[in-house]
């Protein structure tokens, strides 16, 4: 039976949608501090020597149990039917589902910071607080919770509704990265997938050097965009109106407050936590669109964005914790859509996994060239000249991918 077959009620008729009631599984990431806790707690009871490795739930989620999750649970590519679209984002249930999921992020944020700086935890078993090793699995869990924050401020930071744009830069202020509020949706989004953009990588570049480029890159675009947007509308730079200013601020707000709470013991930790947050958010910015490129018309400007700028994945377990955001190209084309009307596009380029597996693959440039490289050439039929190459390696792509003829 086909996906398909599937969606259709077998009592009325009807379509209905599949991941309905899977879309609060995603509220799984902030509970993980407090689900780490709970392991701890059971854990000492039959396995003390191995309780404190519960502290690391975060990374043992992204990497271990969400990976094995994609590959049993079986890739779901339907789309919903056109004439739904407009119900399906008026339902609450969705929107609900986001909103969840920052209340539980903020006291994930704040229970962390207690235990981060407790020196007497003996509800726990720990009279003297967490070890070093413990609190720093703590805090890169919390920095998961702070990605993929980054990605739930990434769905509200595109709706035209003030209060939910408001809320996007909110949940940014754990990772400090408000500015990607600005840069995302007025840089990004116009250059994608053309050298100008620094968010969109090229092929044989790694992620290592991506992070950089990505990182202060869009920082500097993020500020010249706000910049030119007030000097059109005769505001200084420097004002209440400066978007990115303001969303560094809650981000400065949130952080003095956390240390006047519970000491400048914790500040080392919350640098640790958004550091790591921001690294997943550039990850899936590495996956995105990996040697893709736009290409130029004859009078200078780049082709219209498609579906063939995006890579998409339909492994449903590490979408679900993103809210679709593994069908890029639909993001892309239409990005005001709600998370629950994005399409498969079967046009699009086809990851080999899901977001999650496939960080954990980019931290190792040998191999993510090995799986992805001829992936890219495929794409462009071969034509290696088409796609978008690192600076530098131009000629070692052409030699490993010679072009028909040559």
């Amino acid at each position: 039976m086909t996906e398909v077959q599937r969606s259709i009620s077998p009592k009325t008729g009807e379509w209905r949608d599949l991941n309905r009631y899977y879309w609060p599984w995603a509220l799984i990431a902030p509970m993980l501090p407090a689900i780490s806790v709970g392991l701890v707690y059971g854990l000492q009871w039959w396995a003390p020597d191995v309780s404190q490795a519960a502290w690391w739930s975060g990374p043992i989620f992204l990497y271990v149990i969400v990976p094995i999750a994609d590959r049993l649970v079986v890739p779901f590519d339907e789309n919903p039917p056109e004439d739904l679209v407009e119900s399906l984002e008026a339902d609450f249930w969705y929107r609900g589902c986001v909103y969840a999921y920052i209340p539980m992020q903020f006291f994930g944020v704040i229970f962390s910071s207690y235990l981060l700086t407790a020196d007497n935890l003996t509800w726990l078993g720990l009279e003297d607080g967490l070890p070093l090793v413990s609190k720093i699995g703590l805090a890169l869990t919390v920095g998961l919770v702070g990605g993929i924050g980054i990605n739930t401020a990434h769905e509200l930071g595109h709706k035209r509704v003030d209060y939910e744009r408001w809320l996007s830069r909110i949940v940014l202020s754990q990772t400090f990265y408000g500015h990607f509020y600005v840069e995302h949706n007025r840089g990004h989004h116009v250059r994608v997938a053309t050298p100008e953009d620094p968010a969109s990588s090229r092929l044989g570049e790694t992620l290592w050097r991506f992070y950089p480029r990505s990182i202060v890159g869009g920082f500097r675009s993020g500020w010249m965009l706000e910049k030119e947007r007030l000097a059109r509308e005769g505001t200084r730079t420097i004002s209440w109106s400066n978007q990115n200013l303001t969303a560094w601020l809650m981000s400065a707000a949130l952080w003095a407050a956390l240390c006047a709470i519970f000491g400048l013991d914790l500040l080392p930790f919350l640098v640790l936590q958004a550091v790591y947050g921001i690294s997943l958010l550039e990850s899936v910015n590495y996956l995105e669109h990996y040697g893709l490129l736009r290409r130029t018309k004859e009078n200078g400007r780049y082709e219209r964005c498609t579906p063939e700028h995006s890579w998409n994945s339909d492994y449903a377990v590490s979408d679900i914790f993103l809210y679709h955001l593994q069908r890029h190209s639909d993001h892309h084309a239409n990005p005001t859509r709600r998370y629950q009307v994005l399409r498969s596009m079967p046009e699009s380029p086809q990851l080999p996994a899901g977001y999650a597996p496939l960080i954990l693959v980019a931290y190792f440039p040998p191999l993510w060239r090995a799986l992805m490289d001829r992936r890219v050439v495929a794409h462009y039929d071969g034509d290696v000249t088409r796609a978008s190459i690192q600076p530098g390696k131009r000629e070692k792509y052409l030699r490993a991918f010679p072009p028909a003829g040559a």
